[in-house]
């Protein structure tokens, strides 16, 4: 193997490269042991938001699932003071390609030479932005969901990462009360994303197509499935931008056209992305 994996990962920092929804909830995690964690973002306003969203969030959760309160957490618009001697750096910018293989070519010209390089991408497999590392042994997917409150994440190989990278990574994930999942072979969508595709484009197209409302296909899933968590709450939570930029990315993979784009866009023209803008297909998020 050419890559030598990182030592002293319990005494290393980590790094989180984007501070939106998903980012901050990754560096919460992650600062559950007392470790430290550095959130970058080229916007001051949205990595000290992050940070604060951390600080705000930690007592509660280190009381409910054990940790500590203490250990650094720094927000920076810097990226070499980020990255600095840095053992794991998990990329969570927004789901556009050419965006991700920039990070990556940053972050491998810029991370520790034994620091290993991960996307919390949703839809692209590291192998679409390869070419960005020298060495995509240290390159993979860790897609996660929404912690603290869904702690399950998903590892998936580049293609070429070295199996002692995914085997340290799940084991210290553990470590921060996180459920690390092996994807056995690289699937656009990952494992739950896949079945959860289906259930959310059918929910969309029920409410485009004047079938239902949102509330009522809502209703009908919390009764039947038992569910708390419903399709229409779900994709506010994950932000309907975020959404519609899925949806795009997965049909333009299947040669189609994302039909249920302007539905949603009807919704983002007006500001209403979910629970970050305290609006989105529900507005009860205030």
């Amino acid at each position: 193997m050419s890559f030598t994996l990182p030592t002293h990962v319990d005494t290393r920092p980590l790094a989180v490269i984007g501070g939106g929804t998903l980012g901050r909830r990754i560096a919460l995690m992650l600062a559950l042991h007392g470790a430290d964690v550095r959130v970058y973002d080229t916007a001051r306003a949205t990595a000290d938001t992050a940070a604060a969203f951390v600080q705000a969030a930690r007592p509660d959760l280190a009381a409910a699932l054990g940790g500590t309160t203490n250990g650094a957490l720094t927000a920076s618009t810097d990226l070499r003071t980020a990255l600095d001697n840095a053992w794991l750096v998990i990329e969570a910018v927004p789901e556009k390609l050419a965006l991700k293989k920039q990070v990556f070519a940053d972050l491998d010209r810029h991370a520790a030479p034994d620091a290993i390089l991960a996307s919390n991408s949703s839809s692209f497999p590291t192998s679409a932005f390869r070419d960005s590392v020298a060495d995509p042994a240290r390159l993979l997917n860790t897609h996660f969901y929404m912690p603290p409150q869904a702690r399950s994440v998903e590892l998936m190989s580049s293609g070429a990462t070295a199996d002692a990278v995914i085997e340290l990574v799940s084991a210290e994930f553990s470590r921060y009360h996180l459920l690390p999942h092996i994807v056995r072979k690289e699937s656009t969508g990952f494992i739950f994303n896949r079945i959860w595709a289906a259930i959310k484009r059918e929910a969309l197209s029920v409410v485009a197509d004047g079938i239902a409302d949102p509330a009522d296909v809502d209703a009908l899933f919390a009764d039947l499935f038992r569910a708390e968590l419903t399709p229409f709450r779900f994709m506010d939570q994950v932000g309907l931008d975020v959404v519609r930029d899925i949806e795009d990315h997965y049909a333009a993979i299947a040669g189609r056209e994302n039909t249920l784009a302007p539905f949603l866009r009807s919704y983002i023209e007006q500001g209403r992305l979910g629970v970050k803008t305290g609006r989105g297909i529900y507005d009860d998020y205030a």
